[in-house]
């Protein structure tokens, strides 16, 4: 892999590490029966500085630097490092304490502009306050956060107990050193070596598993009776070749499974959802030491919103390129090939169709999250607005807002608990419709994991090396 350090690069435009501000106070959200109204709108105007003059100036210079791209007018280095620069002027006007709030504002700024590019929408819930810390915040975050729980450099002394490196039974030989493999996993010092359901928490783009969950499910699982939670840092924030960062996937289901002895759950968010099932078909090893997979707003069917992620004319970082809509990337129509888009473990899938910014389709059966199960594992595929229809849980929920849903988290639990894939029937339906977030988070939890889409689209702008064209398919994938 060619990376640059996001962490350095992120310090390099803010010139010293930021101390992190503490969220918001928590404020339980109140229980209603009926989502956010779209006729509430009063926050974001036409996103072009209704708010406040500095995020129309920074939408301005946003899409300036875009179109002037596509009209060569402008090399594309400059354009990221002019998109960088508008986004970090970005400042808040509003405090979020209410989760009903917070969600009806986000559907607020998704209605005032639908076809806003991941950039325009970040600057709009910065500008909103519907992240726990600023964006000049958010890249002393990173930095920050380069150590410890959120370590891509991790010491597992763990030897496990059969042979999983070079390459374990028929599966392809590793690319990336063992070293580094296993660094990536963070095993907190609490971990009960399988004394409890050992869980993986598998990030997603321009992430690590600290910062995806760090706001949702390291704080409900741990300690919990049901799971233990370890989760992935890896290099180079999953912008990297999706075929390697699937590597990091296969070792740590191996490993984990190894030193515990027992079969892991993964919960997977994003483009972590692909790896893994990337991992599942051609590292198959991995297929008898999972117990379950629980798939949060994953993209098995790439998107047909990667021109608002990486605009065309720009060079971009590999994985995004990697999830373009099937038919478009080489790599989705891979891993789709001889029913790889049907389960190979007992999975479910979580998403939501108002709104993912991320991920298109995303709606019902045609969701690029629904899963197929040609091998009768055990998939349900359960879509938040067929669910709880006009009620909160399945209102307005971003790409990673359903990290936050409840009835995600009834799902994630009922999983874990039971085994095999999540069940709607035996969660509370309608008691969980009628929150906006899972038992056991507030407001607070909800900035933090809205933090992750900023730091996202800070990582994908610093990445370095982009291409412009995605990498090639590894000599293994023959089917």
């Amino acid at each position: 892999m060619q990376a640059i350090s996001i962490a350095l690069a992120l310090l390099s435009l803010t010139g010293s590490a930021l101390a992190v501000p503490a969220p918001v106070e928590p404020v339980p959200s109140p229980t209603v029966t009926a989502a956010p109204s779209l006729d509430d709108r009063d926050l974001i105007g036409d996103l072009t500085g209704a708010v406040n003059g500095v995020l129309g100036d920074a939408v301005g210079d946003i899409n300036s630097a875009l179109s002037k791209v596509g009209a060569g007018q402008l090399a594309g280095n400059q354009a990221w490092s002019t998109i960088s620069s508008a986004l970090a002027q970005v400042t808040a006007t509003k405090t979020q304490t209410n989760a009903a709030s917070a969600i009806s504002q986000l559907s607020s700024i998704h209605a005032a502009k639908p076809s806003a590019n991941l950039f325009e929408f970040v600057a709009a819930i910065a500008a909103e306050g519907l992240t726990a810390n600023s964006v000049t915040d958010l890249l002393g975050f990173v930095d920050g956060l380069a150590s410890g729980q959120n370590s891509m450099s991790n010491v597992n002394i763990q030897k496990p107990k059969d042979t999983i490196y070079p390459k374990k039974g028929n599966d392809p030989k590793y690319s990336v050193t063992e070293s580094s493999l296993r660094s990536a996993i963070y095993i907190p010092p609490a971990f009960k070596m399988g004394a409890v359901q050992p869980v993986i928490l598998m990030p997603g783009t321009g992430a690590t598993g600290y910062f995806t969950y760090i706001g949702n499910y390291i704080k409900l699982l741990t300690g919990s009776s049901y799971a233990d939670p370890v989760w992935l840092n890896i290099p180079g924030y999953l912008l990297n070749d999706a075929q390697v960062n699937a590597e990091y996937a296969a070792y740590a289901i191996n490993y984990i499974a190894s030193i515990t002895g027992k079969r892991v759950s993964i919960i997977g968010w994003s483009q972590g959802n692909i790896d893994l099932q990337w991992a599942f078909k051609y590292f198959t090893s991995t297929v008898k030491n999972t117990r379950n997979h629980i798939a949060i707003s994953p993209d098995y069917a790439g998107t047909v919103n990667a021109n608002l992620i990486c605009p065309d004319g720009l060079p971009c970082d590999p994985s995004v390129l990697q999830q373009q809509y099937k038919g478009t990337s080489n790599f989705i129509d891979k891993m789709r090939l001889n029913n790889g888009d049907s389960a190979y473990v007992p999975t479910t899938t979580v998403y939501s169709g108002l709104f993912d910014e991320i991920v298109e389709p995303q709606q019902g059966t045609g969701a690029s999250a629904f899963l197929n199960d040609a091998r009768k594992v055990g998939v349900t595929n359960n879509y938040l607005q067929g669910i709880c229809p006009g009620l909160a849980g399945g209102s307005f929920y971003t790409h990673e807002g359903v990290l936050y849903n409840p009835i995600a988290f009834g799902l994630v639990k009922d999983a874990l608990v039971n085994g095999g894939a999540g069940k709607t029937s035996r969660i509370d339906v309608n008691r969980l419709c009628n929150q906006y977030l899972a038992d056991g988070l507030n407001v607070g939890d909800l900035l933090i994991t809205e933090n992750s889409i900023v730091v996202a689209a800070l990582a994908l702008v610093l990445y370095t090396p982009k291409v412009t064209v995605e990498p090639a398919i590894k000599a293994y994938a023959t089917y």
